[in-house]
């Protein structure tokens, strides 16, 4: 049992989902006045080729991961034999198969993708993970996520475009973009880290700028339902692209595993920190959208998240 501050037991025994549980109808219809234009932003990066293409190498990913790979029954060279004949002169092109990787595409993370010892989130036991799948705390049991979106753009409030590699963004300074987080946010994280990949591969590699423990407490403490961030691990990473902290202070124990905060990661946010740029000083809200695919046990799924401002 986690002994620190923790949301285990606070939603019931059997809770697997976290702090999702404050996304009442209330909450959720209050959420929905953030929206005052109607624009809607994707906050997606592409999945992008297939295994005869080396596009995938061109979108932002952890170095060492499997790519994401598309596949499709069109050319015979992907993953069937051709495309299939429908009709008189029609012809059919079918997406087989998505396959990814924590790490590589935007994605959501499930409670039970990091625990500790032999308990996941709220104590379920972290036997009831097996390579078929979890039993627990899987990713569908999230649904779909309708909810307040807040926008921490870092380095617009620093005056910077992307943060410095080692950065650690604490609670403080998320305190000076945005005080008024309530229960059942979704906090989005802006680094702008992802620009670094078309200036230089190897400087996105180099490590990776994120919140720090003190910073991930803070929005615990607030009960957002979600963390968001355009980097690959909400915190911050090393040149060897691993976390630095100790496991009290691990991002993903402390908002996953103690808090049942789900995590985003792997965001596109240039265009909706654009939008919100030149839209009404400032603001920082918006509606924020995502629905995981249903995976029965699955540790996380891709997403497309959306903004509605």
């Amino acid at each position: 049992m986690v002994s620190e501050p923790n949301n285990w037991g606070r939603f019931g025994p059997d809770d697997q989902r976290g702090t999702l549980n404050l996304l009442t109808g209330e909450t959720v219809l209050r959420a929905l006045g953030a929206a005052t234009t109607g624009q809607v932003v994707s906050l997606s990066m592409p999945i992008r080729g297939a295994t005869s293409s080396a596009a995938p190498s061109g979108v932002p990913h952890l170095r060492g991961r499997p790519l994401p790979q598309h596949f499709m029954s069109v050319d015979g060279g992907d993953y069937a034999a051709g495309a299939r004949a429908v009709g008189p002169g029609l012809r059919m092109a079918d997406d087989a198969l998505i396959v990814t990787h924590h790490g590589t595409t935007t994605h959501m993370d499930a409670l039970c993708h990091m625990w500790s010892g032999e308990e996941l989130y709220n104590g379920h036991p972290a036997a009831r993970v097996r390579s078929y799948g979890a039993t627990r705390c899987g990713i569908e049991t999230v649904g779909g996520v309708v909810a307040r979106g807040v926008l921490f753009d870092l380095p617009r409030h620093l005056g910077l475009d992307h943060l410095p590699v080692d950065f650690r963004a604490d609670g403080e300074l998320l305190e000076e973009i945005a005080p008024d987080v309530r229960p059942g946010d979704v906090a989005v994280i802006r680094t702008g880290w992802p620009l670094t990949w078309e200036r230089s591969r190897e400087e996105y590699w180099s490590g990776q700028p994120g919140l720090s423990a003190d910073g991930g407490r803070w929005l615990a403490a607030r009960d957002v339902a979600v963390v968001a961030s355009d980097n690959a691990a909400i915190g911050g990473l090393n040149s060897g692209q691993l976390a630095d902290e100790g496991l009290a202070d691990d991002l993903h124990m402390i908002l996953l595993w103690r808090h049942g905060v789900h995590l985003a990661e792997m965001l596109w946010l240039e265009e909706l920190a654009d939008v919100i740029r030149a839209g009404a000083a400032g603001r920082t809200e918006f509606v924020f959208v995502a629905a995981p695919l249903k995976i029965e046990g699955g540790t996380g799924s891709p997403i497309n998240p959306l903004a509605i401002l």
